[in-house]
């Protein structure tokens, strides 16, 4: 199934990306498979996550989370998009002349064409099931509670 059928877990993806990019400084996944139950983000990573950056991860999004943050969805020229934000995985984009952009409060903001709900506490608890490293690709599999 596609992301854009579960917006409470691909807004959840959203909240991981900005939490990995704000604490490690990587960039976003380069791989997402969104599911109902659970999902997972691939990133581009030199190693495994402690205990510790786990547990500081699931805190970190959860309090966003309970913040209550609202979801706004606007659409900006191809060329503001292209020089504020990355658009590479945005689909059929040499077609364009506007992108969507969703922001999450003033936490978040990125393309993306996906279905979001209206603001962040429709998402419920945030929670790392596992991770995984190997061959430089951290692994991160969560669902919602």
């Amino acid at each position: 199934m596609s992301k854009k059928h579960y917006p409470e877990m691909h807004t959840a993806e959203h909240m991981l990306n900005q939490a990995m990019v704000s604490k490690f400084g990587c960039n976003r996944c380069f791989s997402a498979h969104i599911n109902k139950k659970k999902s997972k983000c691939d990133y581009h990573f030199e190693r495994a996550l402690t205990s510790l950056e786990i547990i500081e991860l699931n805190d970190s999004i959860n309090r966003q989370i309970k913040k209550d943050l609202p979801i706004i969805i606007k659409m900006v020229s191809k060329e503001d998009a292209q020089r504020r934000y990355k658009i590479d995985r945005v689909p059929d984009q040499e077609a364009l002349k506007q992108i969507r952009i969703v922001s999450i409060g003033d936490y978040d903001v990125c393309p993306c064409a996906g279905l979001h709900v209206n603001s962040t506490r429709e998402i419920g608890q945030f929670k790392i099931t596992t991770t995984g490293f190997e061959g430089g690709v951290l692994r991160i599999r969560f669902k919602l509670l």
